[in-house]
């Protein structure tokens, strides 16, 4: 497995619609297992493929914060939300690829995800909570939005700004 770079927005990649994945490869299952461990080194509870540079609809997601949580890595391929409550949710969300930002963003407080697992087979899981905000977020990447998106003009730029900042603080070393 390899740790790969977590791309920084603004970068033109973060708002592109990435590609569906065509099979179950061992390619891809490579890729999978380099997600995961780059998402768990950041450390994240999401990551796509997007976040690295790779235009793919793929994600890896692991939502189980708390101690006693048993740790439960996903990995969805093509995925796609089937269902939504209209019950809503607030959750102080950030991303790997805007570090250190968070805002209050609003989602379905449910739903219900479909993909394609590693073992090539169809899945479909009901999601709430974190986890139901994490595969959202992370689903979002997939289709070229990031969080920042939801939020008002304003305070989208600021973010920007900071992390245009940030981009070249780190290219200067």
């Amino acid at each position: 497995m390899t740790l790969r770079p977590i791309l920084i927005h603004p970068d033109p990649r973060l708002k592109t619609v990435a590609d569906p994945v065509p099979a179950i490869t061992d390619e891809i299952r490579r890729l999978a297992d380099d997600m995961l461990e780059t998402m768990y080194d950041a450390p994240g509870i999401g990551l796509a493929a997007p976040q690295i540079g790779q235009m793919s609809r793929l994600l890896v997601m692991d939502a189980a914060k708390e101690d006693e949580e048993t740790a439960r890595p996903m990995v969805l391929v093509n995925p796609s939300v089937t269902w939504a409550s209209e019950s809503r949710s607030v959750y102080e969300e950030g991303c790997l690829s805007i570090p250190e930002q968070f805002a209050e963003v609003e989602r379905p407080a449910e739903v219900e995800v479909q993909w394609l697992g590693l073992d090539g087979k169809t899945h479909t899981e009901r999601f709430d909570g974190l986890w139901a905000t994490c595969v959202q977020h992370e689903i979002d990447h997939l289709d070229g939005r990031l969080f920042i998106d939801y939020l008002k003009p304003m305070k989208r730029q600021m973010i920007t700004r900071k992390m245009v900042k940030l981009k070249r603080e780190r290219a200067r070393g």
